[in-house]
């Protein structure tokens, strides 16, 4: 979905294929013909934007293979999708029963990372629409918090130069400006927006910034406003942005609060939990700063005995639907939402281009919520994608063919 705003540059909207893994060729095809053109029809849209998500075996096939990659952009071409951003955040195994750690290897410190994005670059510069020159790449945010010194800090931030040499390059010979964002997470080494400003420095290149997923953002309690301010201050570029939302618990010590957590509690992916015990306001609205933050590394951690203090608000890493935040005594971060798109494109420029609804947590629901069918499945992607574009014309930003 593309937007016009209002400064006459176009913004694009997606929503990403890791809602549908596949670690092959023959599966990327199969979920474009079972998942997303289904999506682009209930919209009524004659084209639909997707971030692919591709596992190792499938970029390498592409990138390997140059009538491959052609057969892969016509299939697109006929069924009304366009590429203009890929998450290359997982490496392989996203679709396996337990994902949990396992997302977070290869990590910036190990050369398959590099030759991994450095083959999502040279195949996304070949499937970006022929009006097209900018592409995005996401990518995990260094490595997570463990095992990492000194010396695989030098060798990640050396990855990432070369990569930028890489994509200097591949614009040279193409013609297309793929760019590669940082993507904090809670637990990782970069963590925080905050986080990635000196490793950003230490790269020093402006094909390399930050990917802003605004449940992450939520999660570590950052006030989405001074975050992308200190972006700008700092001239990080935002090279995308994932539009998702975070669990909330707004009393975490109450044992019916407990008990709806708990059914969020499931064993395939990391559900990062963290709370602020010293919160306090310093703008008008109320929007919280945050203190002191707590955490642990998943949400089963903090509801089994004290490892997280439970007078505060919790939140869990947990991307909920958009459109459908959980029953009380629960609800989700969408107001965080709401406030980073605000200042991301509803300013006179900008910040980013490229956004991306990434909720691939549908099958990790509680049983009653989640999808029986591709066809609520499908359903529920394009409400999400709508809530979306409502907020992005309710900015002034119009909505184009």
């Amino acid at each position: 979905m593309r937007f016009r705003h209002p400064d006459g540059s176009t913004v694009h909207l997606a929503y990403c294929t890791n809602v549908h893994p596949a670690e092959t060729l023959d599966g990327v095809l199969a979920q474009l013909r079972d998942h997303c053109e289904p999506v682009r029809r209930r919209l009524g849209r004659d084209r639909l934007g997707i971030g692919l998500w591709l596992a190792k075996d499938a970029a390498h096939a592409l990138v390997t293979d140059p009538s491959a990659l052609r057969g892969l952009r016509t299939e697109l071409d006929r069924r009304g999708l366009e590429v203009v951003t890929l998450n290359g955040f997982p490496y392989e195994g996203f679709g396996a029963e337990e994902v949990k750690y396992r997302v977070y290897k290869p990590d910036w410190a190990d050369p398959e990372r590099l030759d991994h994005t450095t083959a999502l670059a040279r195949v996304l510069a070949g499937l970006l629409p022929d009006d097209v020159t900018e592409g995005s790449i996401s990518t995990l945010p260094l490595a997570w918090r463990t095992d990492y010194d000194d010396r695989r800090a030098d060798t990640a931030h050396l990855a990432l130069r070369t990569l930028a040499e890489r994509l200097d390059a591949l614009a040279e010979l193409t013609g297309r400006d793929i760019r590669v964002g940082l993507e904090p997470e809670p637990g990782c080494i970069v963590e925080t927006t905050a986080d990635a400003l000196a490793p950003l420095a230490a790269i020093g290149h402006d094909r390399i910034g930050i990917c802003v997923d605004t449940c992450h953002l939520a999660t570590s309690f950052e006030d989405p406003l001074s975050a992308l301010d200190a972006l700008s201050e700092a001239r990080v570029p935002v090279v995308k942005s994932q539009l998702s939302a975070a669990l909330h618990a707004e009393q975490p010590h109450l044992p019916d609060v407990r008990e709806a957590l708990a059914a969020f509690d499931e064993p395939r992916f990391l559900h990062q939990t963290r709370t602020s015990p010293a919160l306090n306001s310093d703008r008008a609205g109320g929007t919280p700063i945050a203190a002191a933050l707590r955490g642990t590394d998943d949400l089963g951690q903090a509801l089994n005995g004290e490892a997280l203090p439970d007078a505060s608000p919790w939140r869990a890493h947990f991307h909920v639907p958009l459109h459908a935040a959980p029953a009380a005594p629960l609800t989700s971060t969408l107001d965080v939402l709401k406030d980073a798109l605000a200042r991301l494109v509803g300013g006179p420029h900008p910040l980013t281009r490229h956004l991306e609804v990434e909720t691939y947590t549908w099958q990790a629901l509680p049983a009653e919520l989640r999808p029986r069918a591709r066809s609520q499945l499908a359903e529920g992607i394009a409400a999400e994608l709508t809530l979306a574009r409502d907020l992005l014309t309710d900015l002034g930003l119009k909505e184009l063919p």
